[in-house]
């Protein structure tokens, strides 16, 4: 039974125009904000409003840093800051059974042979690694 697979799945539907539904909503909010800048605000302070809350709201809409959206993008960065850098294992001995315990191996027992590999094994190990 064949089946058809969808092949451009990392793209996203566009929904008006070349607009996906995220630009379109990140572009109602800004025009939102900027009505709501034009009804409350005189022209002297609207205008640089304007022009701040344009670039913020269209940088979220259409700018995509490493191919990923800037909301991502600026949220990897506050978790890279906020989160610690360095992870320290911590056993939990409650969670741990202790079952079927076996005798503690003397030193001799845990003594193992190194394996040596002359030159014609390395060789063959080499053209063996190579082949596709």
């Amino acid at each position: 039974m064949l089946f058809n697979v969808p092949q451009f799945i990392d793209i996203e539907d566009k929904i008006v125009g070349p607009l996906t539904a995220k630009q379109l909503g990140w572009l109602g909010i800004a025009g939102v904000l900027l009505l709501i800048f034009w009804s409350t605000l005189t022209f002297s302070t609207f205008l640089p409003l304007a022009f701040i809350t344009l670039g913020i709201f269209g940088a979220l809409a259409f700018y995509r840093p490493y191919n990923q959206p800037l909301l991502n993008f600026l949220m990897s960065g506050v978790n890279f800051f906020l989160k610690p850098k360095m992870y320290v294992w911590k056993r939990y001995y409650d969670s741990m059974k202790a079952t079927n315990k076996t005798p503690a191996k003397t030193t001799e027992e845990i003594i193992v042979k190194r394996k040596v590999l002359d030159n014609k094994k390395l060789e063959e190990l080499a053209k063996r690694l190579n082949q596709k």
